[in-house]
């Protein structure tokens, strides 16, 4: 796992990571729910679909859009368990734990706390970027 300045430091630098941003639905969602919702909500994602050591569909169990959890994924590589071993040296093939858990969420919360002071908003056009699966 990594030292999260190094890896935010890191997904700036990558092309496909920086280019993700909340939509101004998913952004108002974020505001309605709360941060802590939002962040419980990424917990039974995680639990569900990226946690078992083998997760059904693996590589295309995350939609691209549609929760801001979903694109807070996607953006920080913590997606599916193939980004999740390049990115954060999470082996594949073992149950996330407790810590890895945690971790991850501390990830999806940064960056969450970031796209909510950004005011950042995507064109319709840049939003139908996001409408193919990548990973």
């Amino acid at each position: 796992m990594r030292d999260l300045d190094d890896l935010f430091l890191a997904m700036k630098k990558s092309r496909f990571r920086s280019r993700f941003r909340l939509s101004t639905n998913e952004q108002r969602y974020l505001q309605e729910k709360t941060l802590p919702v939002i962040l419980e909500h990424a917990q039974e994602f995680l639990l569900e679909r990226i946690a078992p050591e083998r997760p059904k569909n693996d590589g295309k169990q995350t939609p691209m859009r549609g929760h801001p959890v979903f694109v807070a994924q996607h953006a920080t590589a913590t997606c599916c368990r193939s980004c999740l071993k390049k990115w954060h040296s999470i082996a594949r093939g073992i149950p996330l734990n407790n810590e890895h858990i945690d971790y991850i969420l501390a990830i999806l919360e940064r960056w969450l706390r970031d796209q909510g002071t950004s005011g950042y908003r995507y064109s319709e056009e840049q939003q139908r970027l996001f409408e193919e699966p990548f990973c």
